[in-house]
């Protein structure tokens, strides 16, 4: 019998397989500039944004392949790192420092990241499951609620 990897628990925020995940993220930034989007741009079908932070504690900017859906002139991110225990440190360096850079294939656009709340949350996180559904699987695997970030233009 094969397990499903969505009933097993996602790795831990400490575990190896994330800084395996952040080369792997790197080298997808890169060809995801170079083409616009044109590869790199879609995961399971989902779009995909490359979304800027700058750390809290290093000052260094990064940039995350996020799936990423439109809503009017705003771009809606989730915060889901795979249902782990804990936020993802770009969410927490993006609430920090809000005022950031999102890549939407190809139109680089000047953005302030806010989290949002109540049934604007559940609107996004509704269209975000729509494009998305494993985020559903994400949510029931921790405790925690999944933060649905909307980048608004500065």
């Amino acid at each position: 019998m094969r397990l499903n990897p969505l009933r097993r628990p996602a790795p831990q925020a400490d575990h190896p397989f994330w800084r395996i995940w952040e080369v792997g993220t790197s080298g997808h930034s890169t060809v995801y500039r170079l083409t616009k989007g044109r590869i790199g741009g879609t995961f399971q079908g989902a779009p995909v944004a490359l979304v800027d932070s700058v750390g809290r504690k290093s000052g260094k900017r990064r940039t995350h392949p996020l799936l990423c859906i439109e809503d009017g002139q705003n771009l809606v991110v989730v915060a889901s790192k795979g249902g782990v225990d804990r936020h993802p440190a770009w969410y927490h360096n993006l609430m920090a420092k809000p005022d950031t850079r999102a890549n939407w294939y190809g139109d680089v656009r000047e953005v302030r990241a806010r989290e949002t709340s109540g049934k604007e949350r559940e609107r996004l996180w509704e269209k975000m499951t729509e494009v998305y559904p494993t985020y559903n699987d994400y949510q029931r695997r921790t405790e925690r609620q999944i933060p649905v970030i909307v980048l608004e233009p500065r």
